[in-house]
């Protein structure tokens, strides 16, 4: 099992966070919680290295 860094930012006058995975160009994701992001971040990431295995 390998860990990632997430880095999660608030966009208070969109009113969403903001998700990227600095390993891995090109996986980024969003929610409107910061909870709600970083679930997200874990499938962008499960479908980031799905994408690469095939």
């Amino acid at each position: 099992m390998r860990t990632y860094h997430v880095v999660i930012m608030n966009e208070p006058e969109e009113d969403v966070y903001s998700v990227f995975v600095p390993a891995l160009p090109g996986c980024f994701s969003q929610g409107r919680t910061f909870e709600e992001a970083r679930e997200n971040a874990k499938e962008a990431i499960a479908g980031q290295l799905g994408s690469v295995r095939r």
